[in-house]
């Protein structure tokens, strides 16, 4: 087909054919069959996450990612009660936004982009304001590409006797979250993220006891996050409202694939590989990434070399035409781009997209700038030598091409 190539994104992301077939089928919502996948999928989740099918479960809900994040916000919060909002990016952001929209009451701890919340700060807005009773932030802030330490702010909030709520949307199968031992209370992810499945709803991993105290607090009927689950466990499967049958058929695959390749464990060294190699790669070529510290191995924003002036619309067609679809930037501050290496992607298709990089550079006279040599065999070579470490060390069971 003449429009395929391979996203280079932190979702939707690339997926194998046989993800895509899974949804040449229809299905009835009603089917016992169809129930039971959901059912499936609901007991692979809570594996995945390290989590006690007694103390925990999993909520489907329709809609993309955001859907699932406003869900929990506006489902769980009280309207005597107040979270705690740890930001620094998009998507932190959008949660106030949420919250300034549903009338939560709320308070904004905000960390600039290439920087992580700190444990002992969220510890202070605690100790100051009693009133807090949740704490909620981003994992991976695919803003910036950074990680934050979940698992440190989750101690502090447990501490105070704080609810903990993670959007983990990017990360999640990713990167391995031992949920329920860090504390997480619940937790939000995508269809069209890690697991390699694609958009149409997002899981919440929940705490059963916090859930349950929820009931009656929702904002919102239709992402009534107590409701849906009642519904999923009294009729054994079935959603409330109508399923998106045929993306919930292409995750039960994902997931199935993602068990064959070795889970988390495998699947995660494969993304941190696919990163680190990119990093290595971008860097002989004159790029530098725009965080110093706390890199998360799901996208990296990348800074234009000095001494360069590119044109990203340019740059992206020429690359997307020879087979990937990179990503803009999404900073106000800097001129950058992104790189994400999550998805179908191998450090095969790592290289070849640093080479159509390096192809275009010294097409449109920009690589002698970013490298001081405007030779492409020797740009491509610097990036060989920079990346063969990487490759050679990679651990047992990753793959480095489909």
């Amino acid at each position: 087909m003449a429009n395929e190539y391979k996203l280079l994104t932190p979702g939707p992301l690339t997926t194998t054919r046989t993800v895509k077939e899974e949804m040449l089928f229809d299905h009835c919502t009603w089917d016992e069959d169809y129930q039971q996948i959901t059912q499936k999928i609901r007991r692979q989740l809570l594996e995945l996450a390290h989590c006690d099918p007694s103390e925990y479960t999993v909520v489907l809900m329709q809609g993309s990612g955001t859907f699932g994040v406003e869900s929990v916000l506006t489902s769980v919060i009280g309207r005597q009660e107040k979270v705690l909002l740890c930001t620094n990016g998009a998507y932190g952001d959008r949660q106030v936004k949420i919250c300034e929209h549903a009338g939560i009451n709320y308070v904004q701890y905000a960390e600039p982009y290439d920087r992580i919340p700190d444990a002992a700060k969220v510890d202070e807005y605690l100790r100051n304001d009693p009133s807090i009773t949740h704490v909620s932030m981003i994992h991976s802030e695919t803003t910036s590409g950074l990680l934050n330490d979940i698992a440190a702010v989750a101690t502090v909030a447990h501490a105070h006797g704080c609810t903990f709520m993670v959007d983990a949307m990017s990360s999640f199968g990713g990167v391995d979250i031992p949920v329920s031992g860090w504390g997480i209370d619940f937790l939000v992810s995508s269809a069209n993220k890690c697991i390699q499945g694609v958009p149409g709803f997002s899981f919440i991993i929940c705490n059963k006891a916090k859930l349950e105290a929820s009931k009656g607090k929702a904002r919102s009927l239709s992402l009534d996050l107590w409701d849906q689950w009642n519904t999923l466990e009294k009729a054994n499967g079935k959603w409330r409202y109508t399923s998106p049958t045929h993306v919930v058929l292409a995750f039960s695959k994902a997931l199935d694939e993602m068990f064959a390749e070795g889970g988390i464990p495998v699947r995660s060294a494969r993304y941190a590989l696919n990163n680190h190699l990119l990093i290595a790669r971008m860097k002989a070529l004159g790029f530098r990434t725009f965080l110093d510290e706390h890199q998360g191995p799901i996208i990296t924003t990348f800074l234009y070399p000095e001494g360069t002036k590119f044109d990203f619309h340019d740059m992206y067609e020429f690359i997307k035409e020879r087979g990937y679809a990179i990503y803009p930037g999404k900073l106000t501050t800097e001129e950058t781009f992104r790189l994400g290496n999550i998805g179908e992607i191998y450090a095969d298709d790592i290289e070849k997209v640093t080479e159509l990089l390096a192809l275009y550079m010294g097409e449109r006279g920009l690589l002698k700038a970013a490298t001081g040599s405007d030779s492409v065999p020797a740009a491509i070579a610097a990036m060989d030598a920079a990346g063969e470490p990487i490759k050679a060390a990679a651990p047992a069971g990753v793959k480095l091409s489909a």
